[in-house]
């Protein structure tokens, strides 16, 4: 479910970090550059350095959720997944280009982004593998309603491990947009900016939102 949902926000990921992507690609040293299989590994690695960075996040955010668990009750499970829900499917409305209003969560991660953002620039231009996967993992950093809707969902992981393995997933599905926007970034801009195609990606994410809740049920 995570991975999908990271696979299916492409247009979005493409409008948040595309042009990060193809930024980045265009910054790395003429021998990082000097074919575009070491221009695809680059950005690879900028990516694992990305999702690095949601994995702690998971863990961190599932350690929470653990803690609140044990303190009040499995209610709080439930009621994360509850807005867990309700805001994917919000998100996937946004996507989809029916609620733009939603634009405005992507501010409340802009306090922190402001002291790492600097400390990303000074990395550049990257030379080795190491200085991408360290700018990658800062890039993680970056305000995002889709990452702030997973650590939502992950709080109801209950433990480190399952929240790390949620929000790792969720990177891993966003992968392959981003590694290709890097390598063709005008190509995949061009068509993720079509209608038609973010709002077939939008509503694909509002009917899988439910899914986990109904699987519970259904379960039960």
């Amino acid at each position: 479910m995570a991975f999908l949902i990271g696979l299916f926000s492409v247009t979005h990921c493409l409008g948040m970090c595309g042009g990060i992507a193809g930024a980045l690609g265009m910054s790395l040293s003429p021998a990082a550059r000097s074919t575009r299989a070491r221009v695809a590994l680059f950005n690879t690695t900028f990516g694992l350095g990305r999702v690095s960075s949601y994995i702690l996040a998971g863990a961190l955010v599932g350690t929470g959720g653990a803690f609140l668990s044990a303190r009040l009750g499995p209610d709080v499970w439930m009621f994360a997944r509850l807005a867990g829900t309700v805001f994917l499917m919000a998100l996937g409305l946004y996507i989809a280009g029916l609620l733009p209003q939603l634009s405005r969560i992507e501010h409340l991660g802009r306090p922190l982004w402001r002291r790492l953002e600097p400390v990303g620039r000074r990395m550049l231009p990257v030379r080795s593998l190491w200085q991408a996967f360290g700018f990658g993992m800062i890039w993680g950093w970056l305000p995002c309603g889709l990452v702030y809707y997973a650590l939502i969902y992950s709080v109801s992981a209950e433990s480190a491990l399952a929240g790390a393995l949620f929000m790792g997933f969720f990177g891993l599905g966003t992968l392959p947009a981003l590694v290709t926007a890097g390598v063709m970034a005008g190509q995949l801009a061009r068509f993720t900016r079509r209608p038609g195609v973010r709002r077939t990606a939008g509503l694909l994410i509002v009917v899988m939102a439910p899914l986990p809740l109904l699987m519970h049920y259904w379960q039960a």
